[in-house]
């Protein structure tokens, strides 16, 4: 799989690839999620291809304390091939680089797959408890 950033005609594929990937909630549009994603560290938005189709996506972030990670998706005809993996680490050195001391990411309660995947990359449980607000209403 070759990692390279995201561009503007990869917009299609990528919201394709969130929505066969249950990435979507109705109050998250992906389109400003793009958007505002491309006004704060475009570079940090990856996306993976394999023989020239878009399989792959995760956008990173850094606020100069945590490392974060959104929007990891694979393939569903792409998973268990390492792909995930690759771009995670890709996102781990991006922060490293980066000064960045602990990377954090949210998954959303019952996502056991997520949970095994994470694990067995080294990621575990904090215990914390994630809080949330809209300033902005995507509805």
């Amino acid at each position: 799989m070759k990692i390279r950033p995201y561009t503007e005609k990869d917009q299609p594929a990528v919201i394709e690839l969130w929505n066969s990937c249950d990435l979507i909630r109705p109050w998250n549009d992906p389109l400003r999620d793009i958007e505002r994603k491309l006004s704060v560290d475009p570079d940090r938005f990856l996306v993976g291809e394999l023989e020239m189709q878009l399989i792959a996506s995760i956008m990173i972030g850094y606020d100069g304390h945590r490392g974060w990670i959104n929007y990891l998706a694979v393939s569903r005809h792409h998973r268990r091939k390492g792909f995930g993996r690759q771009l995670v680490a890709r996102a781990e050195s991006i922060l490293r680089n980066a000064g960045c001391p602990k990377l954090n990411l949210q998954l959303r309660s019952g996502n056991a797959a997520a949970v095994e995947f994470y694990t067995a990359m080294g990621y575990a449980e904090d215990q914390v408890l994630s809080l949330g607000k809209r300033l902005v209403s995507d509805q």
